[in-house]
């Protein structure tokens, strides 16, 4: 049930929140309910599907290194009439996000939505650090900083393997079709190249505005972001702090609570949208736009942004650089090591806008050029494509969904 009308309610729900046997977070989402949030901004993947007439499910993958990721599953999409196709489609999400970003456009944009009503058994995995994902069989993040020591490397090493190898048993399919977007494809890249046995249990990777090195991203915001990051990083862990941006922290909440105003989305919220990424007028609708700070951003860790900061200096897609001394421990080389890229054996299609400024196109032209399988390189035909617009447009049914379609038809019965 939730609270509606009546400010009052607020504080008997705080008060009496146990005699009804609420949970701490049932009764925060009743008060954001009764100040004004959109419903969908205040729900979890499940809540969302159901909230729009599809059937969710949740499960629990654990990784080799013992973390502990949540993950989502659309079996059938509410507009599927047919057959469900085989083989199960992988939809992994960005930096800083979680499943939640490919919903938060609702049911004629979201991509979770669409290409369930595709007839394809969707799995929508979170990485570790992100608020779906923040669980050990043995570490406590809140404790045990030792919990929060990943970057790109621990994602496509351990959490994407996990989660294919679950999808995989759970089915009994021989392999699955990936759908990887920015990070989801940095990630790709990594597990392939890292792990190459997994190139087989792939059909196809649809990589979206795929990340690698980010030496030419034209977004200053994130350059200043990612350079904070990576020069302060001793001087945070000297103070404890090894989480950044979570779900439920300050940045998230003010602009979750500032976004929820449909005038102040509609201007500032779209503008602050604009200076992470690029502008894109019309893209995005006002109530993305008050739903998307409900779930963005999601969380990781400080050595993950730090990384990002190394990424964007060097001309290379490399793993994470402990400097010298510490790259000879844990590499036994003064350099860290590069990915090699031509071990990325699965046939790849590479989705992308020219207006892009997180994920360049001269650093999606050059991962595009060291890989050995590439179907074809698509260019999205609106010239002011940017980088959000894959999870939140309203345009992604018209502008990327029929070359999404046409590679997963290819690659399933």
């Amino acid at each position: 049930m939730f609270l509606k009308g009546n400010p009052c309610i607020v504080l008997f729900v705080v008060l009496f929140q146990n005699v009804f046997g609420e949970t701490r977070e049932e009764a925060k989402k009743e008060i954001k309910l009764v100040l004004g949030y959109p419903l969908d901004a205040v729900s979890n993947f499940t809540e969302m599907a159901t909230e729009h007439g599809y059937i969710s499910e949740q499960h629990s993958v654990t990784t080799e290194d013992g973390y502990i990721l949540t993950m989502f599953r659309i079996s059938k999409g509410k507009k599927c009439k047919k057959p469900i196709r085989k083989p199960p489609v992988l939809l992994m999400h960005g930096l800083l996000m979680s499943s939640d970003s490919f919903m938060d456009s609702g049911p004629e944009a979201g991509l979770a939505y669409l290409i369930s009503d595709l007839c394809y058994d969707l799995w929508a995995p979170n990485i570790r650090g992100n608020y779906y994902s923040k669980r050990h069989i043995k570490l406590n993040p809140s404790k045990d900083h030792e919990f929060w020591d990943f970057s790109n490397f621990e994602f496509g090493y351990y959490d994407i393997p996990a989660s294919i190898n679950y999808i995989i048993n759970y089915t009994k399919s021989d392999k699955i079709n990936y759908i990887g977007y920015s990070q989801g494809g940095s990630t790709f890249f990594i597990m392939n190249s890292e792990r190459p046995e997994y190139n087989s249990k792939i059909g196809v990777g649809i990589l979206l505005e795929p990340g690698s090195r980010h030496y030419y991203t034209r977004s200053q915001l994130f350059r200043w972001l990612g350079d904070t990051y990576q020069l302060a990083l001793p001087t945070l862990y000297q103070a404890g702090l090894y989480e950044a941006l979570p779900l439920g922290g300050f940045v998230q909440e003010a602009a979750s609570f500032l976004c929820k105003d449909y005038a102040l989305a509609d201007f500032a919220c779209k503008f602050a949208l604009g200076l992470i990424d690029s502008f894109h007028p019309g893209s995005i609708k006002t109530e993305t736009v008050r739903v998307l700070f409900g779930h963005f951003p999601a969380g990781t860790s400080v050595k993950n942004m730090a990384w990002y900061g190394q990424a964007l200096n060097v001309d290379e897609f490399q793993n994470f650089d402990y400097g010298a001394t510490g790259n000879l421990q844990q590499y036994g080389t003064s350099q860290p090591p590069a990915f090699n890229l031509s071990l990325v054996e699965v046939p790849v299609v590479i989705i992308h806008g020219r207006h892009d400024y997180l994920t360049s196109p001269a650093d999606v032209e050059w991962v595009t050029s060291k890989l050995p399988n590439v179907l074809e390189q698509f260019y999205v035909e609106d010239p002011m494509w940017n980088h959000f617009d894959i999870t939140y447009s309203q345009f992604t049914g018209r502008s990327i969904l029929g070359k999404i379609k046409e590679y997963l038809d290819e690659f399933s019965v």
